[in-house]
């Protein structure tokens, strides 16, 4: 490719929206264009990495036997109905009309439509277990579009879908998918990817894990071990921190009386805010006539997916004064002592139970407790589970070592899902006795777009993107700088046709810029094998030669030149397979 005919103009300024290294680099660089909030046209380069990422994911699919499909974006709201979905996702689902008044919607997952099709076409144990995937537009009407590929609207995701006779057998493929995960961003160029276990959110299941491309610019929270063997996303971590045990003392009502948030009580009444508990109220559409208190150390924040997961709810809401009195309760000063128990669930977490001599509500106003211990001062029923937000520094539950916190960008999911998509869309085979059964499923998705913008999230330099040459839009980029010789430009294009037949990836400059434009253009570019031909390195009879991450510069003998950079696109792209 000629950059004088390439489209995608470099651009010096940033977006005014830019809130990350890719979003800057790719619109300055000429790779994406916005169309609307969270739309984005993938222009020539773009478009050329987003090939290459998807013939990378298409080749480990293949190995581990899969089909590929392609199914329909519009679907119809009947099957989504089927699922119980239609109703319980919000407006991230765009439902429409077409012209017959018939309930559609933009697929933002395909669980629905594979249960359509395997229901026709996977009928017997002898096609057990099998897998498809596809490499297809989805939308979702994302309320917080940002940070330019990693969070949009419209999108090119890779999900896949197995089926299986049993769970042991979904397990067996699963771990074999997520190797092929390991492989695939391996071979993208993600210098730090971790499979970290995580909530299955929406789409449900028994167990998901997913691939974090770790990167300031992150939107989950991770937690790694410093060994790494332990790594969990925010939403499940778990630590290993020890309470305070010692013999108790007698419980004491104390006048507080304006204070009611941890902070207050605890400067008041001089303790450390771990000296105390605090109950935090939820409520719940799913549990009707029933409010949540959890009760939890003052230093410690509930997780609301621990919470929700374990009570099978995801519309958990803060309940109000009117729900916290008709439980009994002084909103300020409640505690787990004196409710009505027929209309609350309680919720307590290991730091609330095993700390002795806390600080808590005495459900009065203006008054607390001074020294309450769980098992003796409690006289009721609750759950005991592990309901907290775990803290960068707390221990880790394998090592004992600090967890550090960490941001990561997720670039791709895997979902056991057992038959809770099979089971409710009438997914059906015959097992070799002729009985009807329900398969189990699994399901894995990588975001294409999201990965290009995760690589250059973690590949870059103050100047542009650093491309491995794996996904890079072209493998060398070829400068003349002519200055005004045609002799110069004669030489640079006759090894750009002849890398060209060679089957060498070549965008050649053949603008005769001055010298700091062509730079500047190459550096936003990002292509990672650069070769350089001028006056000055002809006058050597040789061609420069730079790598763009600025490891490698040396003058290379013309006659050489041909066979060196043939020998090294070899042998850099060895370093991907």
């Amino acid at each position: 490719m000629r950059l004088s005919k390439l489209i995608g103009k470099r651009v010096k300024e940033a977006p005014k929206d830019a809130q990350s290294a890719s979003h800057i680099f790719l619109m300055r660089g000429g790779y994406i264009r916005p169309l609307s909030t969270g739309i984005f046209t993938l222009l020539p380069l773009a478009a050329r990495m987003t090939a290459k990422i998807e013939n990378i994911i298409r080749e480990e699919m293949n190995a581990v036997e899969s089909q590929e499909i392609l199914m329909p974006l519009v679907n119809p709201a009947d099957i989504w109905h089927e699922s119980g979905r239609y109703d319980s996702v919000d407006q991230s689902l765009l439902r429409f009309k077409d012209r017959n008044q018939k309930d559609m919607v933009l697929a933002m997952t395909h669980e629905e439509a594979v249960c359509h099709m395997a229901r026709t076409e996977i009928t017997s144990y002898k096609q057990l277990p099998t897998s498809v995937f596809q490499i297809q537009t989805k939308y979702r009407d994302e309320a917080r579009a940002r940070a330019g590929l990693i969070r949009v609207r419209e999108f090119t995701m890779k999900d896949a879908y197995s089926f299986h006779e049993t769970e042991e057998c979904l397990s067996s493929y699963y771990n074999e998918v997520h190797k092929a995960y390991e492989r695939i961003f391996q071979r993208l160029g993600l210098t730090d990817c971790v499979s970290i276990e995580a909530d299955s959110g929406m789409i449900g299941g028994s167990l998901s894990h997913e691939f974090m491309a770790v990167t300031e610019i992150g939107e989950d929270t991770i937690f790694l071990s410093p060994d790494r063997q332990y790594k969990a996303n925010r939403e499940v971590a778990t630590s290993k921190i020890t309470y305070k045990s010692e013999a108790a003392l007698e419980l004491e009502k104390v006048h507080t009386p304006t204070q009611k948030t941890i902070e207050e009580v605890s400067l008041f009444l001089e303790v450390a805010e771990s000296d105390t508990a605090k109950a935090v109220f939820y409520s719940s559409a799913s549990i009707e006539d029933k409010v949540i208190l959890c009760v939890i150390r003052g230093d410690i924040e509930v997780n609301e997916t621990k919470l929700g997961n374990h009570l099978g709810c995801g519309d958990l809401v803060t309940a109000n004064d009117e729900a916290i009195i008709a439980a009994g309760a002084v909103p300020g000063f409640a505690s787990p002592k004196g409710l009505n128990k027929d209309n609350v669930i309680i919720i307590a977490d290991p730091s609330a139970v095993e700390s002795s001599n806390l600080v808590v509500g005495a459900n009065e106003e203006a008054h607390h407790y001074k020294n309450f211990n769980w098992e003796r001062d409690f006289d009721g029923d609750a759950d005991i589970i592990d309901i907290a937000t775990v803290r960068e520094g707390e221990p880790c539950p394998i090592t004992g070592e600090p967890l550090e916190m960490l941001n990561g960008i997720e670039v791709g999911n895997i979902f056991q899902l057992g038959t809770k998509y099979s089971d409710s869309m009438g997914v059906r085979y015959l097992d070799k006795n002729g009985k009807s059964q329900i398969p189990t499923m699994g399901c894995y998705g990588i975001g294409v777009g999201r990965a290009l913008a995760s690589v250059c999230e973690q590949r870059n330099d103050k100047w542009g993107p650093v491309w491995p040459i794996s996904i890079a839009p072209y493998q060398v980029h070829l400068i003349a700088l002519t200055g005004g010789q045609a002799p110069i430009k004669e030489e640079a294009e006759e090894l750009y046709k002849k890398l060209q037949k060679e089957g060498i990836e070549v965008i050649f400059d053949d603008r005769s810029p001055k010298p700091g434009f062509a730079f500047n253009d190459a550096d936003l570019i990002g292509v990672p094998l650069r070769l350089i031909i001028s006056k000055k390195s002809l006058e050597q009879d040789a061609y420069e030669f730079k790598t763009r991450d600025g490891s490698e510069k040396e003058l290379i003998p013309k006659a050489d030149v041909f066979d060196f950079i043939v020998n090294r696109v070899k042998t850099e792209m060895e370093k991907f397979v």
